[in-house]
């Protein structure tokens, strides 16, 4: 028996790929008591009550908590040999005769024996039980039950009586449609021991990519959707449509793709392009290792809901419809047909709901999207989607279907900080083209619909004062201070009304609006507001806020240059500080050594001629620091004025 898994032992140990309830453990074999077990559990994977494609029996590794409990017990070879001739041989009792896939396998140099029983092409099977007693074994949970004890019988033989749909033979298609590379590629990505097999109608036979028909062997659908060159030769619908909206549905379309090749080769790319639309901003935060970040929608959660809606459509004849993605500025919607399995209703779909454990409609592809971590195990994924976006700070994703389940619709909702980035970022655009009538209306309409956002508020500001309106930027500010934004957030837009203020004469006003909080300021936020406390004429508030920047200044050459500015001007009118001076000094030398411009080290040499006055300096290094200014910046009159004036007080 050598391995003839088609997944990584690894991940199946450790519950990475394949659901604890589709795996159980046997410590030890001993065919009295272990035999007749496991013989009940291969029954009941064979019967795949859920379809989930069976699952795995490991012997020789002991079970704790739903868990294996590794380095494993291990088997003696021949105990090992023993197990696989007796399950083989019983296996041969089942009704009807149904045979596992055995395989035996080295963990830490220790010898266990896996059973796979995937889903019967035959089910229903019972299994017999005590004298001359027959049960129909199926699995709730991690327990293996007698169907009808527990009330699932009618269920099960219902279900039984058809094949699911990605497990039936393609009759038109040829074992040769399924493409060997792709296969082995697959391999070779979830690290199976079935790779080592030279022989493909084995690998084939082995993932059960293929079923004998008479003489000769024929595809599987799954086979053909995952691993054909083309699927949609045999099913229309296995494809992707994405269509990037500029604005609403109404709206003109930005760019339409589609997504062919085989469904692995689909989603890979369609979450290739959709990553590249995604936008994720950082900030980092003061005193904390961790920055601040959130994505315009999160990756996982995309992807999530892409692969749901691959493993859990139809491809069938009925159905010829893509998969479609619509991708608008406020918004993403997956949409799958047709809608989900009877039992699904909607109070299932809710944050905290309890979700039936209802047959899947593809138990093959999603088990291939599981091996691959791609997919979340049973009844996992939607937790993890409102988790997700809920850290992001996005509203919850929405499900919707209709009456009559004819189709499947996920909504994302962009984080709304995104949303006001795409409004900012069409009313550039618009501006450039010289539209700017149809900007300010764009600019509007974003703010209108989110006048929590403090990027369009600053923007809306801004407008304003540039129009000359300032009760109208004053408005839209305590609009935004309405909705109760974090201290943090209110900074930079109060800072563009402080500013309009400023330039509006009406300092006072400005000062107020720049009395932030000391722990609202980070970083870059903190220069900004010092900055402009300067040019609102408070020196001290000014230099406050400098100091809370801390490290941030010193990399900044505009900022080194105001923040000496901000000494002198405390030194030299509001209370006599030589040593502010001595520090300005040293700030100024500071940015000489930067990367600046040549206007800035012009301005920065006059300062250091206005600090070296102040420090009665020799007149012949005051009038040198003047010169350098004048050379970096002739244009400047203020230079050749203030050297002229330094030089009438010499006579």
């Amino acid at each position: 028996m050598n391995t003839a898994l088609p997944l990584n032992l690894d991940d199946l140990l450790h519950g990475r790929t394949v659901e604890s309830e589709r795996v159980e453990f046997k410590r030890s074999w001993n065919p009295a008591t272990t035999g007749p077990q496991v013989l009940r559990t291969i029954c009941a994977f064979a019967n795949d009550h859920h379809n989930l494609n069976g699952g795995y029996i490991v012997v020789g590794v002991e079970e704790r908590g739903s868990r294996a409990v590794l380095p494993p017990n291990g088997l003696a070879p021949e105990a090992a040999e023993a197990a696989g001739k007796w399950i083989r041989g019983n296996c041969k009792r089942l009704d009807p005769d149904y045979q596992p896939i055995l395989s035996s396998e080295w963990i830490d140099d220790r010898l266990v024996l896996v059973v796979w029983a995937p889903a019967s092409d035959v089910r229903p099977h019972r299994a017999p039980e005590g004298k001359g007693g027959w049960r129909y074994w199926v699995r709730v949970g991690t327990e293996t039950v007698d169907a009808e004890h527990g009330g699932l019988l009618q269920a099960l033989i219902q279900q039984a009586a058809g094949v699911p749909w990605d497990d039936r033979r393609a009759s038109d298609a040829h074992v040769g449609d399924v493409r060997e590379a792709r296969v082995r590629e697959f391999l070779r990505k979830v690290n199976s021991g079935l790779l080592d097999q030279p022989d493909t109608d084995m690998i084939y036979r082995g993932m059960r990519l293929t079923t004998k028909v008479n003489d000769h062997e024929v595809p599987r659908n799954v086979g053909l959707l995952l691993f054909s060159a083309e699927p949609t030769e045999w099913f229309r619908g296995a494809k992707i449509e994405v269509v990037h909206f500029a604005s609403d549905r109404g709206g003109d379309v930005q760019e339409e793709r589609v997504f062919t090749g085989s469904l692995l080769d689909q989603y890979r790319d369609c979450m290739g392009y959709l990553n590249n639309l995604l936008v994720n901003h950082l900030q980092k935060q003061k005193h904390r290792s961790r920055a601040r970040s959130w994505a315009s929608y999160p990756a996982a959660v995309i992807r999530e809901a892409l692969v749901n809606a691959l493993y859990h459509r139809s491809y069938d004849l009925p159905y010829p419809e893509p998969t479609k993605v619509y991708v608008f500025p406020d918004r993403m919607e997956i949409i799958s047909y047709p809608g989900p399995v009877p039992g699904v209703e909607r109070e299932h779909l809710a944050r905290d709901a309890v979700v039936r454990g209802v047959p899947a409609r593809n138990r093959r592809i999603g088990e291939f999207f599981k091996e691959l971590q791609e997919a979340e195990q049973r009844l996992s994924g939607l937790p993890k989607m409102y988790r997700a976006m809920e850290a992001n700070g996005s509203p919850p994703p929405e499900f919707d279907f209709d009456e009559a389940r004819t189709f499947f619709q996920v909504t994302l909702r962009a984080h709304t900080e995104y949303i006001a980035l795409s409004g900012l970022r069409d009313t550039a655009h618009l501006s450039a083209l010289g539209d700017r009538k149809e900007a300010l209306r764009r600019l509007q309409s974003a703010w209108r619909e989110n006048v929590a956002s403090g990027v369009l508020a600053a923007a809306m500001i801004r407008e304003s004062a540039k129009r000359g309106k300032s009760l109208q930027a004053v408005m839209v500010f305590r609009m935004f201070e309405s909705t109760n934004p974090p201290a943090p957030t209110i900074v930079p837009v109060a800072n563009a009304l402080a500013e309009a203020m400023v330039a509006d004469g009406d300092l006072e006003y400005a000062r107020r609006l720049l009395r932030h909080p000391d722990a609202a300021l980070v970083g870059q936020d903190a220069i900004d507001t010092a900055i402009l406390a300067r040019q609102a004429w408070d020196p001290q508030l000014a230099h406050r806020y400098f100091d809370l920047a801390g490290e941030a200044v010193y990399g900044d050459s505009r900022a080194l240059l105001e923040f000496a500015r901000t000494k002198i001007d405390i030194a030299m009118t509001v209370q006599w500080d030589r040593s502010l001076l001595v520090e300005a000094l040293s700030l100024l030398e500071r940015v000489l050594q930067l990367d600046a411009s040549r206007a800035r080290k012009a301005w920065t040499w006059r300062e250091m001629a206005r600090t070296l006055n102040g420090l009665r300096a020799p007149r012949s290094e005051i009038e040198a620091a003047y010169r350098k200014a004048i050379a970096l910046l002739p244009s400047e009159d203020r230079f050749r004025q203030e050297l002229d004036q330094l030089k009438d007080l010499e006579r």
